[in-house]
């Protein structure tokens, strides 16, 4: 399996980023999807999930509201929309997925990892 992230930068607070995750290697719409972050001194965190079917998702309480993910089963692709960015959402974002349709809110749930992509947050 290997999964390439895309759609990092550099934006202002309160602007909107899309990154995206192409998988490959499987059958993609067999297995969750999830997106965790890990900002520079800090633990890896947990930002959004999403079911094998896309009909269940789950978002860190920081991002609720603000973030949305979805995925395109036709293009093995997992989208994160971020949208009124505040610094505290700097960190390298990584997509992950598991060996199960739901991979939950824990890093344990996903056995595979993308390379991760910058996001950075200016005032």
């Amino acid at each position: 399996v290997q999964l390439q992230a895309s759609g990092g930068g550099l934006v202002q607070t309160g602007g909107s980023l899309r990154l995206s995750c192409v998988a490959s290697g499987r059958t993609f719409s067999n297995y969750g999807m999830g997106w965790f972050r890990q900002a520079p001194g800090k633990e890896r965190e947990f930002v959004a999930a999403i079911s094998g079917g896309g009909l269940t998702t789950d978002y860190a309480d920081s991002v609720k509201g603000r973030f949305t993910i979805s995925r395109d089963n036709a293009k093995n692709t997992v989208y994160l929309q971020m949208n009124s960015l505040k610094l505290e959402d700097t960190a390298v974002y990584y997509c992950s997925t598991g060996q199960v349709n739901w991979g939950g809110r824990n890093p344990s749930g996903y056995g595979f990892w993308g390379q991760g992509t910058q996001v950075t947050v200016s005032s």
